[in-house]
């Protein structure tokens, strides 16, 4: 029997009523007491590690959350993360980056209505969060509502409806259906490649990164205001493909500032599905002329991590600009994997 390490963090999933509100108050072992068919699953140790909602859950939690992961590999089978949904994905694509080879399946899940409460979605979810660390391949996951998310490919849709996540511009890693879990070969083909190198966590982030969406009639003067308070990176939700406005608020002058400044400027777009591609439309290609650089299919969630954590790896711009073009592995080939571990 596989033996799973389920570690808490807080969220609607862990919720109780308060005098404002829901605020995270469940234990894992309260939420493990309302499901007992785990018991026959597999063996379960239980952490709980934070109690946020995940409207609080920022960069320095997500090294964290990495830490305790790659820690309960050395004694675990799996890993399952409960989570709040609002910035679940978020803290998916951090894990996805700073888990480097991870050897077992780490798996995040949450739920729209707190356990224990009447039709909630958290003892299904569980449950298949379990499932899925006991029968997917190594790497980091988000199940929900019966799907299995590549953790960078997870977005949230939904503010009540239970089939909150989508996988965006990438399939999906596998389904749960009549209690069976069923994973495309590609994320078994994966598993293979993993088992031959050394696993490691690195959780150098830089959080200086704004994000900026651009709307018609949005004032270049914005864009300046983040060079001046000591930012780092920016991220543009642009339109369609990727257009930046270049007419009457010319954005352009703003962005050459920033990139002249040794800012980074990454691209993305405002549409769900298909990415970003600058070099189709003149309002895309003179942004790229300047430096701009296109995160492709990366969603927000995606790019604004992979930026933060780029900034914190590298300071070389053509090593920040393939990270984010996804050219480079997530490992830094120049360094030793033990010195990523702290």
């Amino acid at each position: 029997m596989k033996r799973i390490l389920m570690i808490t963090t807080g969220g609607t999933i862990a919720s109780q009523e308060g005098e404002d509100g829901l605020e995270p108050k469940t234990t894992g072992q309260q939420m493990l007491d309302l499901i007992p068919e785990l018991q026959s699953l597999c063996e379960i140790d239980c952490v709980d590690l934070l109690n946020l909602d995940s409207t609080n859950m920022q960069p320095e939690e997500w090294a964290v959350m990495a830490k305790a992961a790659f820690e309960g590999m050395k004694n675990h089978d799996g890993i399952v993360i409960t989570h709040g949904t609002d910035t679940c994905a978020y803290s998916a694509a951090a894990l996805d980056t700073m888990l480097i080879h991870p050897k077992v399946p780490v798996v995040l899940t949450g739920s729209q209505l707190p356990a224990g409460e009447e039709d909630s979605d958290a003892a299904h979810n569980i449950y298949d969060a379990f499932l899925t660390a006991c029968g997917a391949p190594a790497g980091v996951y988000l199940t929900f509502d019966g799907r299995v998310i590549h953790g960078l490919w997870a977005t949230k849709i939904r503010t009540m409806g239970f089939d909150a996540f989508v996988s965006v511009n990438c399939p999906y890693a596998g389904k749960i259906a009549d209690g069976k879990l069923m994973m495309q070969e590609t994320a078994k083909e994966k598993t293979v490649a993993a088992a031959t190198v050394e696993s490691a966590v690195d959780v150098r982030l830089d959080s200086k990164v704004a994000v900026f969406k651009l709307i018609p009639g949005f004032d270049p003067v914005l864009l300046e205001t983040v060079v001046d308070l000591g930012y780092h990176g920016v991220v543009l939700e642009a339109y369609g493909c990727g257009g930046i406005t270049n007419y009457r608020r010319n954005l352009l002058p703003a962005i050459e500032k920033m990139i002249h400044k040794g800012m980074v400027v990454a691209a993305t777009t405002q549409s769900i599905f298909d990415g970003c591609d600058l070099s189709q439309y003149e309002v895309g290609v003179r942004a790229l002329k300047l430096g701009v650089i296109p995160a492709g299919d990366l969603t927000t969630e995606a790019l604004v991590v992979r930026t933060m954590i780029a900034l914190g790896r590298w300071t070389d711009k053509k090593d920040i600009e393939a990270f984010l073009r996804g050219d480079m592995s997530p490992v830094d080939r120049s360094v030793p994997l033990k010195n990523f571990i702290e």
